[in-house]
């Protein structure tokens, strides 16, 4: 199966840009007559047939078309510290988009040793990402925002951060409820401080464990991300 991201998909008849038509002719040796299928990253899933096998303007036809592929009745969403190794926030990014995710807010907090991100690359990954698990919505990669940011902006659905500090906490798992939005904040390596995780309870978020093991952010990160996801199945 063969899968292309077309963001820009609206008509019966589509042009691939050069990139992805050299990659559909030359490196898949696609030809007249082969099917294959787009992605639009706004929950359009399409079945289509090569009508010319240029590489540089592939020309489709889309012979059937499926709106809100996969559309669930939650939304996710992460706030997640942009990891010190780059390549780790990328795995996390990867995984949480094959798995299942709506949004991703890169959070500065106190601890952070990376305070930067390279937008465009991290949107690379995702979109990889969703044709490699045939998924028809593309997260919302959001701007970097401050930690006090996030927790004052209002939420309506559940809000959670994960953090290794004593006191009481709950299990993500006997937390998460079927159905809801859900947000939650994964800190640094150094983990969210304990004058921030005050803060954020004040403003309505609960502590959660992701259980007994210490984990680094991208870990904890996915898994937060897969117990939501298998709660809503």
């Amino acid at each position: 199966m063969h899968i292309f991201y077309t963001p820009d998909l609206q008509e019966e008849t589509y042009r691939l840009n050069e990139e992805e038509s050299k990659h559909c002719v030359r490196v898949l040796r696609l030809t007249e007559g082969d099917q294959l299928f787009l992605v639009d990253g706004k929950g359009s899933y399409c079945e289509a047939i090569i009508m010319t096998a240029h590489p540089k303007a592939c020309e489709l036809n889309i012979t059937e078309k499926k709106i809100n592929f996969g559309k669930r009745d939650f939304r996710l969403t992460m706030a997640v510290a942009p990891t010190k190794n780059n390549d780790r926030y990328e795995w996390f990014l990867e995984k949480a988009t094959e798995i299942g995710i709506d949004v991703v807010i890169p959070v500065i907090s106190r601890f952070s040793e990376r305070k930067e991100i390279k937008p465009e690359r991290l949107e690379k990954v995702m979109i990889s990402a969703i044709k490699q698990s045939i998924k028809a919505y593309l997260p919302v990669l959001s701007p970097l925002q401050s930690f006090k940011s996030i927790v004052k902006t209002p939420f309506t659905g559940q809000k959670f951060i994960a953090h290794c500090h004593e006191g009481e906490k709950v299990l993500l798992r006997d937390a998460v409820k079927k159905g809801s939005d859900v947000l939650i904040l994964i800190g640094p390596e150094g983990d969210f401080s304990e004058e921030e995780v005050e803060s954020a309870v004040k403003e309505g978020f609960i502590s959660i464990s992701l259980g007994e093991s210490r984990l680094r952010t991208e870990t904890a990160a996915i898994v937060a991300c897969h117990t939501v996801n298998l709660t809503n199945q």
